[in-house]
């Protein structure tokens, strides 16, 4: 039963998260919708927890994987706004160390568009060590870069938390847990944490992998599909082909990139609570919907840095193959871009900015159109980046405009 409050305009952000759950797509889900000011869709629905049958309630908060990198960027632009470090300045004109194997002309630019070519760990770190974002700054500080910094980009889906977050921890004394409690979230009265106390970590969803009817799967095999027709050979250099490929070379950048931290080593992975507190600054936000469309919202209303600072942030500073996706993907300062991996409507793609994250979870805001929005599903899809589930919903929101 889909529960909460929905303005007639926007029905059709009803009838898509709805669908979504009569297609058996959802275990449990949130989205929520703001114009300007306006919450015009607060919706949830489903379990929260699959074993208990615990039901998602309307202060229900779940794990939005690397929406986090969002709250994380903007907490890196608000201490360059107060004049704290220089965006273009080389990156050892505040963390000197940084300057190692061929670093010494990063910008922080570099860091928060991910361009500075540290987007794996260069050694196995286990999961208890990285819960110490000084350590593995300081790891990350040594290495040397896939690229030249400012060559290429290339998706830093674990380390942008730690390289980020480094700007926050020199310049604020705080971890981005802390700071974005003291600076954004607490003030702006968000339910919202990068690091969970005991007390939302009761109330959080629990992750479940979801059953999905594989209808390529004879394909795959030379057999047909489930059109009944037989498929064309995928072109090994189509950039598909090529994400396809790194994901089955346990040694490729892509896994590499993705599978260290192997979280996975832990019990319970990402729902152990220890997961939930250590608040990584790449994945580790616990946070209701409404919450996270709210803090797009505040962004878009200049209440956490200045309009002119987001204008800026979003400019796009890449676009095109990513050096560990393949496929394309577009970055500004902190945010995605639309493209390959953050699919817009057409009616987005010059204005919104946001990100996604792993399972189906999605952010976002729209400079021009004043729209903030935001899904959480606790069923983990298959994507690495969005779906077609937040895709939809993305899709129904600016057809309500």
């Amino acid at each position: 039963m889909i529960e909460g409050h929905c303005d007639p305009a926007f029905e059709a952000v009803r009838t898509a998260f709805t669908d979504g759950f009569e297609r058996g797509e959802e275990f449990g889900a949130a989205v929520a919708v703001y114009l300007g000011d306006r919450c015009v869709v607060d919706l949830w629905g489903g379990v929260a927890d699959r074993r208990s049958g615990r039901p998602w309630e309307r202060d229900t908060p779940c794990l939005a994987f690397s929406c986090t990198k969002a709250v994380t960027g903007t907490s890196a632009l608000l201490l360059a706004e107060r004049g704290l470090y220089d965006l273009a300045a080389p990156v050892t004109s505040w963390w000197p160390e940084f300057g190692a194997a061929g670093k010494e002309a990063a910008t922080a630019e570099h860091l928060l568009s991910h361009q500075v070519g540290l987007p794996a760990l260069s050694r196995d770190v286990p999961v208890a060590e990285a819960h110490d974002p000084a350590a593995v700054a300081a790891l990350l500080a040594a290495q040397a870069p896939e690229w030249k910094p400012g060559t290429a980009h290339g998706y830093h889906a674990l380390t942008y938390g730690w390289l980020a977050g480094e700007i926050v921890r020199r310049c604020s004394g705080r971890t981005v847990g802390a700071f974005v409690r003291d600076e954004i979230a607490g003030p702006l009265g968000l339910d919202l944490h990068v690091g969970a106390p005991d007390d939302v970590i009761e109330r959080t969803a629990r992750l479940s992998a979801g059953r999905k009817v594989d209808k390529g799967a004879s394909a795959r095999k030379g057999g047909p599909s489930a059109t009944g027709e037989v498929p064309r050979p995928m072109n090994p250099n189509d950039p598909l082909a090529k994400m396809m490929a790194g994901f089955r070379d346990p040694d490729s950048l892509l896994n590499r990139t993705f599978g260290n931290p192997d979280i996975n080593r832990l019990p319970g992975g990402n729902n152990n609570p220890e997961m939930l507190r250590a608040g990584w600054p790449a994945l580790g936000m616990v946070t209701t919907a409404r919450a996270l469309a709210g803090f797009y919202r505040d962004l878009l209303a200049g209440r956490i840095v200045s309009r002119t600072t987001l204008r800026d942030a979003v400019v796009r500073r890449v676009a095109g193959p990513d050096r560990v996706m393949y496929i394309d993907s577009s970055f500004g300062l902190g945010f995605m871009r639309p493209s390959l991996v953050f699919l817009t409507p057409k009616a987005g793609w010059d204005s919104a900015f946001g990100h996604t994250g792993l399972g189906g979870s999605i952010s976002l805001g729209d400079i021009e159109s004043g729209l903030a929005l935001a899904y959480i599903p606790n069923r983990m899809g298959d994507e690495v980046s969005g779906g077609v589930r937040a895709y939809r919903l993305l899709e129904a929101a600016y057809a309500s405009l």
